[in-house]
């Protein structure tokens, strides 16, 4: 199933999540009892990560196809321009189709948390590039990236807006980075509005789970983190149990802010936690399927 027919039969707002592909062991414990405890819920579909400059390339694929093949999930499947060549992307993209992968999440691709400097460019200079790529050649559905107060590389917020409508006139639909104030997500759609953009923006929410994280996160995102935010959360610094509660709680908040304001559904960045997930599924849509 195709995310852009999803959104158009769906029956109730949708409700995706973003999911890491192991890279050890113990990691892929982890993620196989997320997936079994989220198993009872209904998700539309999942996203999977794609490593800087392709250093999870192959257990990204793996991930995509094993989601596709034996968990009756639809992936979404990140793929980056940086450090890759046009016959790097064509090949894994071929490889997808020849899956029956229908989704892609084209991305220009940033640098790891700790890296001291950047990513080498790739031969397609722009995540549009991919996009056009993905939907021209191999008839797939493409989303993009979309960031409510602007990406921290661009010019300014308005240069931003318009990057992100020329991006929607060749993808098919955008998921947001993630915020935490739901005004910055009806701004952002705002300004498409008035760019006269009508493709669908699926908000990006992320219950914090650690303040270090958090403020890496945000800092390599671009993304603010309110006042009243970081006071709710520096309560809980040294109790990590009522952090989590907390930041749980501030994402059920937010998603059903933005689902009041009639967003079409939301993206839960899970960080491989079923627990979180699953309090943010049942705040908003009860107990299971």
């Amino acid at each position: 199933m195709r995310v852009d027919e999803l959104i158009a039969k769906r029956k109730r707002p949708l409700f995706s999540v973003e999911l890491w592909p192991p890279r050890s062991p113990a990691s892929e414990e982890r993620l196989l009892h997320a997936l079994g405890e989220l198993s009872h819920y209904t998700l539309d579909f999942a996203s999977i990560t794609y490593g800087a400059g392709g250093s999870t390339r192959e257990f990204t694929h793996e991930l995509v196809v094993n989601l596709h093949r034996n968990f009756g999930l639809v992936p979404v499947a990140h793929l980056v321009t940086a450090a890759h060549t046009r016959a790097d992307l064509e090949y894994i993209l071929a490889r997808y189709v020849g899956e029956g992968i229908e989704n892609l999440l084209a991305l220009r691709g940033d640098p790891p948390l700790d890296a001291p400097s950047g990513l080498a460019a790739g031969e397609l200079k722009n995540a549009v590039d991919l996009a056009r790529l993905a939907t021209e050649s191999y008839g797939m559905c493409v989303g993009v990236a979309a960031h409510p107060e602007g990406h921290p590389d661009s010019k300014s917020y308005s240069v931003d807006m318009d990057f992100l409508a020329a991006k929607l006139e060749v993808a098919d639909f955008a998921i947001t980075q993630f915020f935490y104030t739901a005004e910055q997500f009806f701004r952002l759609r705002d300004e498409l509005d008035r760019r006269g953009v009508v493709k669908p923006v699926i908000p990006g929410i992320m219950a914090p789970t650690s303040l270090s994280t958090l403020k890496r996160m945000a800092e390599l995102s671009g993304t603010s983190i309110p006042e009243r935010i970081s006071t709710r959360l520096a309560r809980f610094e040294d109790d990590p149990a009522s952090f989590v509660a907390e930041g749980t709680q501030i994402a059920i908040e937010l998603a059903a802010e933005v689902l009041e304001g009639e967003a079409v559904g939301i993206h839960v960045y899970t960080m491989n936690r079923a627990e979180t997930t699953i309090a943010i599924y049942r705040s908003l849509f009860g107990d299971g399927n």
